[in-house]
This record gives C-alpha cells, sequence and structure tokens, in this order.
C-alpha cells in the first residue's frame, strides 16, 4: 500500500489497531441508530402537532362533546387516535362513566375524571419523549469515546517509535491520523444527536404544555357541566 493510499480514509480505519476500530464500529452504530431516531422522532413530533391543531380546531369549534367522543372511538379502532385526543377520551370516558353511576357526587366526579386525564398525559409525555434520552446520551458519550480511541491510537504510535532508529513526520504521520479519525467519528455522532434532542426536546415540551392546558380548560368545561347537570 502507497503512501496515498495509507492516509485514505480508508487506509486509515483498516490500519487502525483493533481497539481503535472497535470504537470506530461503535461510533459508526451509534450515529446510524441516532439518525434512525432523528428521523422517527421528527415524524411523529411534526404529526402530533397536526393532531392538536386539528382536535383543538374541532372541539373550540362548538361541537358537541358526544360528536367528538364517538369519532374519536372510531378513529381509536383503526390505532389512529393519540395525543390531545386521548387525553379527551380518557377524561370524557370517566366522566360519563361516573355520571351515569349516580352515586358519585360533582366533586367526586371531577376527581376521577382529572385522574384518568393524569394517566392518559403521563401515556403521552412518554410517547412525545421517547428516544429523546438515547440522542442526549450519544451527543454527550461519543465525543469522549472517540477521544478514548484517539488517545489509545497516539499510544501505539509513540509505541512503535520506541522501536525505530529514526523517527521522521512520515513515521508518525500514519498513526497519528488514524488515531485522530476516532476523534472526528465521535464528533460525527454527537452534533447532530445534540442538535436533534435540544429541537425535539423544546418541540416536546412545548406539546406538553399544551395537552396540559387543554386538560385544565377541558376539566373547567366538564366542571360546569356536571354543577348544572
Amino acid at each position: 500500500m502507497n503512501a496515498g493510499e495509507q492516509l485514505s480514509l480508508w487506509g486509515l480505519i483498516q490500519n487502525a489497531s483493533l481497539l481503535v476500530q472497535l470504537v470506530m464500529l461503535l461510533l459508526l452504530l451509534a450515529s446510524v441508530v441516532s439518525w434512525v431516531m432523528i428521523v422517527q422522532r421528527g415524524l411523529y413530533l411534526s404529526q402530533a402537532k397536526r393532531s392538536l391543531n386539528n382536535f383543538e380546531r374541532r372541539f373550540w369549534s362548538g361541537a358537541d362533546l358526544n360528536k367528538l367522543f364517538r369519532e374519536g372511538n372510531e378513529r381509536a379502532e383503526k390505532g389512529k387516535t393519540d395525543g390531545v385526543e386521548s387525553l379527551f377520551r380518557a377524561g370524557f370516558t370517566e366522566f360519563t362513566r361516573l355520571r351515569q353511576q349516580g352515586s358519585s357526587g360533582p366533586e367526586a366526579v371531577m376527581e376521577g375524571t382529572e385522574r384518568a386525564m393524569r394517566v392518559a398525559m403521563s401515556r403521552e409525555q412518554e410517547k412525545v419523549e421517547m428516544n429523546l434520552p438515547f440522542l442526549a446520551t450519544v451527543g454527550s458519550v461519543s465525543p469522549y469515546i472517540g477521544l478514548f480511541g484517539t488517545v489509545w491510537g497516539i499510544m501505539n504510535s509513540f509505541r512503535g517509535l520506541a522501536t525505530m532508529h529514526q523517527a521522521t513526520i512520515a513515521t508518525v504521520a500514519p498513526g497519528i491520523s488514524e488515531a485522530l479519525v476516532a476523534t472526528a467519528m465521535g464528533l460525527f455522532a454527537a452534533i447532530p444527536a445534540v442538535m436533534a434532542f435540544n429541537r425535539y426536546s423544546a418541540k416536546a415540551e412545548s406539546m406538553l404544555s399544551s395537552y396540559e392546558t387543554f386538560a385544565e380548560e377541558f376539566s373547567s368545561i366538564l366542571h360546569r357541566k356536571v354543577h348544572s347537570g
């Protein structure tokens, strides 16, 4: 292998020590998995935002709650209900059940309704924040994993110098270059993960805040309804 091929990216990876190659493979896998999650999270959050806007538009248009509930049940049977509509269905289901029993007072009805919405809210929070901890881990750990590979590679290069009578840049450059590839791969894995984590965390926080606001407003509507009844 000539000097040009030796210093090419593929040549540096091929000539790296086994440990450095394992570090590179680990970082490559982390990068691939994080990109899959980045795309998946982006699609999910965009869809959840559209669903939120569509449902709130129907809800605040003055539509009958029973009609909205029936439509939500039909979508749920097809697996198409999610997000804020799940809060609505959970709250309205419990509200209707407790009122039909007749033995629960208004405060008990509202307490059960709000509890059902809190449970649904917890489930939606898990969905919205899914995979974000993994992106945070990749973003924070990958540079250090890459640095470990770099340090190990440079140590091997200097150990090799000890057996040479005359050390030149040409003899040191390949070993150091292949070691630095590990750092570059660590940054390549970390930077998109950090950017995606920050962006999606802000989106998730905004969406969950909208869910909480809707739950409070819906609770107020049901509170008036149960006391007027």
